[in-house]
């Protein structure tokens, strides 16, 4: 079903975070960006659809004062909205914002470590696009923050601040399609594996919660009102996003999931984990049972490779790029 092509090359290896690879295709372009943490600095590709005229530079995490001290990036991602797109980082200092290139800086939120407890780690992770205009991001802390993006400019602003989770927010993901009235279109996901969906909007609206699963939830993805989630125990489990109901549940991985994806148009869903293995899904809706299936479809491993991340790389699924902890390439497949 898909080839391994060649390799892009990293200056650096990625780190051992949780979906630790993001993409952003630009098909007028023909080009395709790639961006990949570690340490104090974010890695950024560009590169064609073959593969080659590669161009690569770092983006150092930054505190507020704009210095490089001790700053270690946890997690960023493109944040796709109708006006505009921005590239979205975040660390143990804060988030920062940039246009899509990374060339401008738009907006920097410092984190506020006055609110934790002695000794807790203070850090921002999980980072979505959801509405005509919102940027959510989540936080140790178990907050979610909200962000309203202006068309153009600088003049983004902190809106709201939702607080149902207890655990430290590990993952947020959105639908940005066309939706029907009142559908949720964004959920998040925390350390004790409890899951919240949410209407977007001026208000926030919390729609469902489906209660902590004694296992952190890692990597959570949001396809059709049907929340797709990965587990460190190596599970994927469907749940209906209105109700909280579970519809499917797939042993998927013999170690912890580090990363999902779903592409939009085909339904296909991607799973990298630590046990060195990518698997590709399909994911489809059953109108006689009314039930959503998952079909397996392929299995690839990187050998000897803890995986960071793996990620779509159009909206088809017909190709897809992987990363992995200490390796200075990022893998991508093609479908045949």
């Amino acid at each position: 079903m898909y080839r391994r092509e060649k390799s892009l090359a990293l200056k650096g290896s990625s780190s051992a975070l949780c979906n630790n690879l993001s993409v952003l295709p630009l098909p007028a372009k023909r080009l395709t960006y790639f961006a990949t943490a570690r340490g104090g600095a974010l890695q950024l590709l560009s590169a064609a659809h073959d593969g080659l005229g590669v161009s690569q530079r770092q983006l150092p995490a930054k505190d507020a004062l704009a210095s490089l001290s001790a700053c270690i990036v946890t997690q960023a991602a493109w944040c796709v909205l109708p006006s505009r797109t921005l590239l979205v980082l975040t660390s143990q200092k804060g988030i920062q914002m940039y246009e899509a290139d990374g060339s401008i800086m738009v907006y920097w939120h410092a984190l506020d470590a006055s609110e934790s407890s002695p000794g807790q780690a203070v850090f921002a992770r999980g980072i979505a696009a959801t509405g005509q205009r919102f940027v959510c991001v989540g936080t140790s802390l178990g907050c979610v923050l909200v962000f309203d993006i202006p068309c153009k400019g600088t003049n983004v602003t902190l809106s709201e601040v939702l607080e149902e989770h207890r655990g430290a927010v590990t993952d947020i993901a959105a639908e940005l399609c066309e939706r029907p009235e009142g559908r949720l279109d964004l959920v998040t996901a925390d350390d004790s594996g409890e899951l919240c969906s949410w209407r977007s909007g001026e208000e926030f609206q919390l729609v469902s919660k489906i209660p902590a699963s004694g296992c952190s939830c890692s990597s959570v993805r949001l396809w059709n009102g049907v929340i797709v989630a990965g587990y460190g125990s190596g599970h994927i489990r469907l749940y209906e996003a209105a109700s909280g109901t579970l519809r499917a549940e797939v042993a998927a991985h013999a170690r912890w999931i580090y990363a999902l994806d779903v592409a939009p148009l085909s339904g296909k869903l991607l799973s990298g984990a630590e046990d060195s293995f990518v698997e590709v899904w399909g994911l489809a809706y059953n109108p006689d049972t009314e039930e959503i299936e998952i079909k397996h479809c392929q299995r690839e491993c990187v050998t000897d490779t803890q995986i960071c991340g793996a990620r779509f790389c159009d909206p088809e699924g017909r190709t897809f790029a992987v990363t992995g902890y200490d390796l200075s390439e990022i893998i991508r497949y093609v479908q045949l």
